[in-house]
């Protein structure tokens, strides 16, 4: 199961308190489905659970009968796409109205009154986020959006996120296969709205993930970096015994001064050292750059030859 179906089932699962905490999300369900008009409210997910509850719910809140069917994609047996309705044209007209909206008004906006009361907003996005929301695994990326089928309702939500408080930044909205997806980016604003809307366990995991996340980067970066720095010491030391052994093959060792030469018979002997373990080495102890001196100097000598 995805990291966003897991999220869903846990909120489905969290508490609703008071009646106007229902009210409010079963606002936030029905005003953000793919149809919400007088005559027809439906919408349609990959998720079982938000199917299921968004029937119970509204069942029990507006007492209609709903429907559910499954329709199989191309992915086989596992991939199904649950389809709520609600029948009676009867039923979505009078729900339609219960929540104070005019099947004259030009534009589908949130109507204020339904999400008044002090615990009203974290309700509210929890149904919307059960019916139009997704969140990407933050294995992968840190982005949380909802996929609103109008322009206006979308500029709503917005407005909506930003007086919850507790995102940093106003969310964006930009236009994506006929939807307007209001979406939200960062780890601690997507955390601290995951718990917000009623999934504590999900935030936690979400920051279990990037800590886990950063400390994994952390690690391959030092690997990387010393895989790196392993590779330029042999290929620094092979074109040092490269010149070492064409000056012992053409003038002989004795040909260089004492020091250079006990540095280059080390290195002949040690070709896996790098300049600090061979000034370690050596029988008067230097420095890296002083050794690194030396075999500059040794390998300029083979070049004159």
């Amino acid at each position: 199961m995805s990291f966003s179906k897991d999220t869903k089932k846990e909120l489905c699962t969290a508490d609703v308190n008071s009646d106007e905490e229902m009210r409010s999300m079963v606002y936030g369900m029905v005003l953000f489905t793919k149809v919400f008009t007088p005559s027809a409210i439906s919408f349609s997910t990959e998720c079982h659970c938000a199917a299921s509850y968004y029937s119970e719910s509204i069942s029990s809140f507006a007492s209609v009968i709903t429907d559910i069917s499954v329709t199989l994609t191309k992915k086989g047996s596992e991939g199904k796409i649950y389809n709520f309705r609600i029948p009676d044209r009867n039923d979505c007209s009078r729900i339609f109205e219960l929540f104070g909206h005019s099947p004259d008004a030009p534009n589908l906006r949130v109507n204020r009154s339904n999400i008044d009361e002090e615990n009203s907003l974290p309700l509210f996005i929890r149904g919307a986020f059960l019916v139009c929301g997704n969140v990407t695994d933050p294995e992968k990326d840190y982005h949380l959006e909802f996929a609103v089928p109008h322009m206006k309702l979308a500029g709503d939500l917005s407005r909506v996120l930003s007086e919850t408080g507790i995102i940093t930044a106003e969310p964006k909205v930009v236009r994506r296969k006929g939807s307007y997806v209001v979406y939200i980016k960062g780890s601690d604003n997507i955390a601290d709205l995951l718990t917000y809307m009623g999934a504590p366990m999900s935030s936690l995991e979400l920051v279990q993930r990037k800590i886990f996340k950063s400390v994994r980067n952390k690690v391959n970066r030092q690997i990387n970096s010393e895989t790196a720095n392993s590779n330029k010491t042999a290929a620094a030391a092979a074109k040092q015994i490269i010149a070492i052994e064409k000056i012992k093959n053409t003038k002989g060792l004795e040909y260089l001064s004492e020091e250079l030469r006990e540095l280059a018979l080390l290195r002949l002997e040690y070709p896996e050292y790098n300049l600090r373990e061979l000034g370690e080495a050596l029988s008067s102890p230097i420095s890296r750059s002083g050794v690194n001196h030396r075999l500059m100097r040794i390998i300029e000598i083979s070049q004159e030859l």
